[in-house]
């Protein structure tokens, strides 16, 4: 799921290289958080949250092949 995340995100930005992936569990649920430039934060989240959401629902689809539970968290 880490890897997944990591190649739609690089996919999207300009610099890459900025582009980190942190993976950590907490509670039986898997979060990752992803990291990108301060001035593209803006495309990874999409207009109204469009790119996030439709991240997220990957993650969920994901999840339940996998029958495990993840949370995408967003940052710069």
């Amino acid at each position: 799921m880490k890897d997944l995340i990591e190649f739609i995100a690089k996919s999207l930005v300009d610099n890459p290289d900025a582009v980190t992936v942190d993976e950590f569990k907490d509670r039986g649920t898997t979060v990752l958080e992803l990291r990108v430039a301060p001035d593209e934060v803006g495309r990874v989240i999409g207009r109204e949250g469009k790119v996030a959401n439709a991240m997220r629902v990957l993650l969920r689809v994901a999840g339940n092949k996998t029958r495990k539970r993840a949370v995408l968290e967003i940052g710069d």
